[in-house]
């Protein structure tokens, strides 16, 4: 085995977890995975990891070993792409993170078709309730709301995004009036309790172009985690619901959901497409963002004119 081969070797242990998570990975013998292991690290010299056949946990030189091994491994690989046509199919890896919703009605469906253009690149999509920092696990993209929460990450917007406040007309018939943010204080709103935000603390801003923001505090019966539950629940005519245009457009279409109070809007949640300035230069990754921005045109109907 060469040292390439040992690094290919570490990366998909320590992405598995565990010694068995990695010989089911690597269609090898738990005690061959282990063997492997400790030749690597009598190589090194050091220690790469302590574990138990259910748990493994990194030293830090194997973090280091890790990180690093990634960075090379992608560089072997960009460097082969960037001998090859412009037009030729790629090869390396990618590991791309992303939300469950977002990711499995959107995300999936693009990288499904990046991957018939690219049969040697390896593609993984990893689908969380919370989006993780790229420097978590080995990510190299990142697709999640809002810019980067750290400068050494790029951003390129995905889709542009809003929330929307709606409700089923089988709700607003025998609801209280809503005429005004303070009203919401009377009807049953439909709480999303996602990412680490005060969610039952609901933001808005004005539609007459002055862009006023406020900040209502809404209560509920229903709550969950799971925002497409809730908008099932807002769908069957539980509650008000504050949800992303592109979960709900084809509901408001439809008319199984109307869009409430024209004169204020959900604050904007735009899509971005996050990777480190590291691979600012890798040939797979900027045709990656190129295809995802090109192809995500037109998937969901650009927000109405007050909303932009």
């Amino acid at each position: 085995m060469t040292p390439l081969d040992d690094l290919a070797f570490f990366q998909q242990v320590a992405r598995s977890g565990s010694l068995t998570g990695a010989s089911r990975e690597l269609g090898l013998s738990l005690s061959a995975v282990s063997k492997r292991l400790m030749q690597l690290e009598a190589r090194l010299d050091v220690s790469l990891a302590t574990r138990t056949t259910r748990r493994l946990t990194l030293t830090a030189e194997g973090e280091r070993y890790l990180a690093r091994g990634a960075m090379i491994l992608g560089d072997l690989g960009d460097l082969e792409n960037s001998l090859r046509d412009q037009g030729a199919s790629l090869s390396g890896r990618l590991r791309i993170n992303a939300t469950f919703g977002f990711g499995r009605r959107h995300v999936a469906p693009l990288i499904s078709r990046f991957a018939e253009l690219h049969p040697q690149l390896e593609l993984l999509l990893e689908l969380t309730s919370f989006p993780l920092g790229l420097d978590e696990q080995g990510f190299d993209i990142n697709i999640r709301v809002g810019e980067p929460p750290d400068s050494r990450w790029i951003a390129r917007r995905l889709l542009t995004n809003r929330r929307i406040l709606c409700a089923a007309p089988d709700y607003l018939a025998g609801a209280p009036r809503l005429e005004q943010l303070e009203d919401l204080a009377h009807h049953r709103c439909l709480i999303v309790r996602e990412n680490d935000t005060d969610y039952s603390l609901w933001r808005f801003e004005s539609t007459d172009g002055i862009r006023t923001q406020r900040a209502i505090r809404v209560h509920g019966r229903l709550a969950s985690n799971d925002a497409e539950a809730m908008t099932r629940m807002a769908l069957d005519g539980h509650g008000v619901l504050l949800r992303s245009w592109w979960d709900v457009h084809e509901y408001l279409a439809s008319g199984e959901l109307v869009a409430l109070l024209p004169q204020w809007q959900g604050v904007r949640a735009d899509f971005y497409l996050l990777y480190s300035e590291r691979m600012r230069d890798s040939v797979r990754m900027r045709r990656f963002i190129d295809f995802m921005i090109t192809e995500m045109t037109g998937r969901v109907p650009e927000l109405p004119d007050a909303s932009r």
